[in-house]
């Protein structure tokens, strides 16, 4: 499961021209799941984002997380994120996960971010065509692979 987390003064999704998510204050987070991810990844990757320190503290610092300052997330699908770029100029994306797989784990990735303390998950549309809007806040800019995590 791969994630690129961006921290946001705010941002928004839609999907036929009306809005599915918008949240303040928070990360919005492009989710590609791989053939062969499981709950498990999920699990550790939502566990990670919530708890990562992020955003600055009174000093100035990145020091405190998303739950820290009750920040919101929005999760837009996107199975571009696993594509395979090393041949030829158009990517491969046999790695991502069909959708009747894919789908649940995205399901499933935004109830770990409520149970890892998260309030506010909004989301996209899951295999939409969609329009995301953001307002950088750094710009902070993070890519997870759970295949890198301890």
């Amino acid at each position: 499961m791969k994630a690129v987390i961006q921290r946001v003064s705010s941002c928004s999704v839609k999907a036929d021209e009306i809005t599915t998510g918008s949240i303040r204050q928070g990360f919005l987070i492009l989710l590609g799941v791989e053939s062969g991810d499981t709950k498990k990844e999920a699990e550790k990757l939502s566990a990670k984002i919530a708890g990562l320190r992020i955003f600055t503290d009174e000093n100035d610092k990145m020091n405190l997380s998303l739950t820290d300052i009750n920040g919101a997330v929005l999760v837009v699908s996107n199975f571009t994120l696993c594509a395979n770029c090393r041949k030829g100029r158009r990517p491969n994306f046999e790695a991502a996960a069909r959708p009747d797989a894919a789908e649940p784990l995205y399901e499933y990735f935004c109830e770990c971010m409520r149970k890892n303390g998260i309030e506010k998950v909004e989301k996209g549309v899951f295999g939409a065509d969609m329009k995301v809007s953001l307002l950088n806040d750094g710009p902070v800019t993070l890519v997870i692979d759970t295949k890198e995590l301890a």
